[in-house]
């Protein structure tokens, strides 16, 4: 069995498609078809139920997924440990973002962190909080920042950031004029919001069921920059942190306060639960936590 054609198959199995794993890796969607077959081959196994949509690991398929993750943990845990051996402080951390947090910290977190430690690199990997916390148990990442609640089981969780949502509306709306909304007043707008592997999909869309309505939505994306666009278009009205808004350039958005609001965006760092953490990995973390 050949390391590559096991971690094919696990990429495969993370994004229950070779269409998306392909997107998300360096392999051509035959390339990753062809891994697979050869491990059902060696294996004398089926790995994957082809018969629907989407594909479902099989039984055995879910016992090779166990075990390769197993597999693939313990060589990186080698390489590092033998990295600390030779007191290597050089090195990558791979570093999991939603897009909208990556724009807000990421380069001041590059940047501190090169000033001390400027052998080691830092690997920006943008994805929705769903999928990072995935890869984060996958091994395949070191750290998250992710939207909280996070899985207290499966994470060590350290709190990071704390923000507003606020409206963000073009200004010749008709509540552009106002100091403040209620959630409810939004009730007959046509929302414009993140994608389904994005946290805040679910937390908009729960926080709007909870004030007694349905968003009716209008667009998705995974681009906080393009959800901006639309609403500058005047095509929907968003909900997103206020730290945003100096990031962005339309003059003709503007944000509104939302009344009487619970709605806060609570950011945590996220590392897998009984993972070795290697010397720089435990050095960043001490940076973004005395840094919060």
């Amino acid at each position: 069995m050949e390391l590559q054609d096991l971690k094919s198959f696990i990429e495969v199995a993370v994004h229950k498609s070779f269409t998306k794993a392909a997107a998300h890796s360096y392999l051509t969607q035959p390339s990753l078809s062809k891994a697979v077959k050869k491990l059902e081959e060696e294996l004398q196994v089926t790995l994957f139920d082809r018969s629907t949509r989407h594909l479902h690991l099989t039984d055995a398929g879910k016992i090779v997924f166990q075990q390769g993750q197993k597999v693939l943990a313990t060589l990186n845990e080698l390489n590092v440990h033998l990295d600390e051996l030779r007191e290597i402080t050089s090195g990558e951390i791979k570093i999991g973002i939603p897009p909208l947090i990556g724009t807000l910290f990421f380069p001041k977190i590059a940047s501190d962190f090169n000033k001390k430690y400027p052998k080691v690199s830092l690997e920006l990997i943008e994805h929705g909080a769903k999928l990072i916390g995935s890869l984060i148990e996958n091994g395949e990442i070191d750290l998250g920042i992710v939207v909280l609640p996070a899985n207290e089981e499966k994470f060590n969780i350290y709190p990071f950031i704390q923000d507003e949502f606020v409206l963000y509306i073009q200004e010749d709306h008709k509540l552009a004029g106002r100091k403040s909304v209620s959630l409810h007043e939004l009730k007959d707008e046509r929302f414009i919001i993140f994608s389904e592997d994005f946290t805040l999909h679910d937390y908009v869309k729960d926080a709007c069921k909870k004030a007694g309505f349905t968003p009716a939505i209008s667009y998705q994306s995974s681009q906080w920059d393009l959800i901006i666009e639309l609403v500058s278009s005047n095509l929907g009205i968003t909900l997103l942190p206020k730290s945003i808004f100096n990031k962005q350039s339309n003059r003709n958005v503007k944000i509104i306060p939302l009344e009487n609001s619970t709605l806060l965006w609570k950011l945590g760092i996220i590392t897998k639960k009984g993972a070795y953490h290697s010397f720089a990995l435990k050095e960043l973390l001490k940076m973004l936590v005395k840094e919060k």
